[in-house]
């Protein structure tokens, strides 16, 4: 898990375990991972900029929240997410810089991230959690 995330084997959807020293970490890892699963190409280009601020009554909620609105950048804009930068993150709100690039193409399409066995835990090396998505 050198890039902070790895696929799992889940039934019938895809599933990350994804892993950060603090929740930042942790929501950078998730995205990346999600455009990994996706297979998401991008082009060299001018890079967009877009401030996201999000707020959500537990951290599992913000972290899907936080996921979908990727994803829906990638469905409607078509552009994969670059950089991000949090100028702050709670476990019930985030603010953050996001650096998008334009999408060539999508390898494999997911539907939705999903609240199955989401739960952010912490321990003494920091979070950790599995998302599965629908596919």
């Amino acid at each position: 898990m050198e890039q902070g995330y790895e696929e799992i084997e889940h039934t019938a959807d895809w599933s990350l375990r994804v892993k950060g020293q603090d929740l930042g970490e942790l929501f950078r890892n998730a995205a990346f991972g999600m455009a990994g699963l996706m297979g998401i190409s991008t082009e060299n280009g001018p890079l967009h900029m877009y401030r996201l601020e999000l707020k959500a009554e537990d951290p599992e909620a913000l972290l899907v929240a936080f996921l979908e609105e990727i994803l829906y950048r990638v469905e409607f804009t078509a552009e994969s997410v670059e950089d991000i930068n949090f100028s702050s993150i709670s476990t019930n709100a985030l603010s953050a810089a996001i650096t998008y690039l334009p999408v060539v193409e999508v390898e494999k399409a997911i539907k939705a991230v999903t609240f199955h066995l989401l739960e952010i835990l912490e321990s003494e090396r920091g979070f950790e959690t599995v998302i599965v998505f629908d596919v």
